[in-house]
């Protein structure tokens, strides 16, 4: 199992998902991302949005933590496009925009 240091904490250890386990679990929920509009809440780094993002048709993807979203900004594949916001859902404003389903994972 790989583990790694959370950028803003780095005493605290994130144990990757080397099993896929929440993916299978996420693909379970969810079932095909194809085509659908995706809000993420409490994205963090990314680590789980990259798992479905390029299979789905929109994905805006928010955490409060502005470091956790340039850390995601950075780690972003060449061909995945996702729209990052720095904010938290209480605060999150979108009145034109639908989704299709909403993600919270590890979100407090």
């Amino acid at each position: 199992m790989q583990v790694r240091r959370l950028s803003h904490n780095q005493n605290m250890p994130v144990r990757l998902d080397s099993e896929d386990s929440e993916t299978k679990a996420l693909l379970d929920f969810v079932g095909s991302f194809a085509g659908k509009r995706v809000l993420e809440i409490g994205c963090g780094d990314g680590r789980l949005t990259w798992r479905y993002a390029k299979h789905a048709a929109r994905v805006v993807a928010i955490d409060p933590d502005e470091d956790e979203i340039r850390v995601a900004l950075e780690d972003r594949p060449h061909d995945v496009r996702v729209e990052f916001r720095a904010v938290g859902i209480e605060d999150f404003d979108a009145p034109d925009s639908v989704f299709d389903t909403a993600i919270l994972s590890w979100t407090l």
